[in-house]
């Protein structure tokens, strides 16, 4: 007979870190989202990655979209003018769900249109903004993390994109970084500015402009801002190299999920053990240079159908070689060799020659990826820092950025 007072069974199985992650009208069972990267974040990366994320959700029992993987940046205006490559760079496969697309733009105008053909011809689910790239060539034109000094006009871009997105019920988000330098600060303005605007989520890189990836992350910023931002998701990114640095994030910050950009280089299993660490599963994904060497190979196959030409995805893929076989014992020759590979048949040769019972390499293989840089000083228009008000002078200098920055 069962006693009626006595208290209930503790329930068994991992509890989760953090409930799943609402962006609009999409429900994210973990709360991870992969960061927009040139060069990285294409159609068969993305699709390397939802597949050990939905790994890691298994752990934890859940189902549904596991993270959200962001595309690479794309320019309003190329987006606009249909350039060929970037129409290529918007197409998904058709497992993405939600399909989610980065813009960049310093126009209004510009900005509407093109969230106007994602919308109307139903190309994204998601539609995220950047306003955090520190690149010499977004700035110096008023662009990236440079454009939320100008108030007025973050602004009338965010309101414009999240007015084509609500037509079809598509949310909008904004990635942004702390400010310009230590005395430019623009994060909680701006973010305040984007909840107001009617966005979905808003999502802060712990450092400025001027330090790019330099130095150590400002997490106490993504603190702020979430005690700043009160109905909307927040998010924090920089710095986030394994999954237990998330929870230390998420512990630290109190920030409802994160964003994983050059932590995942060459490492893609890491959103296993983000699915799995969120899920409350202490599983973590430790491979042997085997299954690392079948990784790389696998992504240069997905590179090999996103390009449909083998030369290109093996140009591509030799960018990714210090990454996956960071901290393992292949030598200097066998590096040299797979950072010239020409085709998947000498892929699989150089590949043959690992030893794949190689275990992995633990803390060698843990930390940074990717190049930090040094802090610098941030390329801007002339004048840009005497007002936060848009002159006329910098209308036209913006109008001139969005056919100046091209491509994807």
């Amino acid at each position: 007979m069962t006693d009626l007072l006595s208290p209930p069974a503790a329930p068994t199985g991992p509890v989760p870190v953090l409930p799943p992650l609402r962006i609009g009208r999409h429900v994210i069972e973990s709360p991870v989202v992969l960061a927009p990267m040139a060069g990285i974040t294409n159609r068969a990366f993305r699709r390397l990655c939802r597949e050990y994320g939905d790994e890691g959700t298994a752990l934890g029992g859940a189902s549904g979209a596991t993270s959200l993987y962001v595309s690479e940046m794309i320019t309003s205006r190329a987006l606009v003018e249909r350039t060929p490559e970037t129409m290529r760079l918007i197409e998904h496969d058709p497992e993405e769900n939600p399909r989610s697309i980065q813009l960049y733009s310093v126009d209004p105008a510009t900005a509407r249109a093109a969230a106007r053909i994602l919308v109307q011809e139903d190309r994204a689910d998601h539609i995220d903004l950047n306003f955090g790239c520190p690149v010499p060539k977004v700035t110096r034109k008023g662009g990236g993390s440079a454009l939320p000094w100008k108030k007025d006009l973050f602004r009338r871009i965010v309101g414009a994109v999240v007015e084509e997105g609500s037509r079809r019920d598509i949310p909008v988000t904004v990635k942004m970084r702390k400010g310009i330098d230590d005395d430019h600060m623009t994060f909680l303005d701006a973010g305040l500015a984007a909840e107001q605007e009617g966005v979905a989520a808003v999502a802060l890189h712990g450092r400025t402009a001027s330090q790019a990836y330099s130095g150590t992350a400002d997490w106490s910023a993504i603190r702020a801002l979430k005690e700043t931002v009160r109905t909307v998701p927040v998010l924090g990114n920089g710095d986030i190299w394994s999954a237990e640095d998330a929870l230390r994030m998420v512990e630290e910050t109190g920030c409802d999920g994160v964003v994983v950009g050059r932590g995942c280089l060459g490492r893609p299993w890491l959103f296993t053990d983000l699915a799995a660490a969120f899920a409350g599963s202490s599983v973590r994904v430790t491979p042997t240079l085997g299954e690392v060497a079948r990784t790389l190979r696998t992504h240069a196959v997905y590179l090999t159908d996103f390009y449909g030409e083998e030369d290109r995805a093996c140009r591509d893929i030799r960018k990714h070689i210090a990454w996956y076989l960071k901290g393992f014992p292949a030598g200097s020759t066998i590096r040299n060799s797979l950072a010239l590979v020409d085709s998947l048949a000498a892929l699989d040769t150089l590949l043959a020659s690992l030893d794949p019972d190689a275990p992995w390499p633990g803390d060698a293989a843990e930390g940074q990826r990717g190049r930090a840089g040094s802090p610098r000083r941030v390329a801007l228009p002339d004048g840009w820092l005497d007002s936060r008000d848009l002159s006329p002078e910098h209308e036209r200098t913006i109008a001139e950025a969005e056919l100046s920055v091209s491509g994807g």
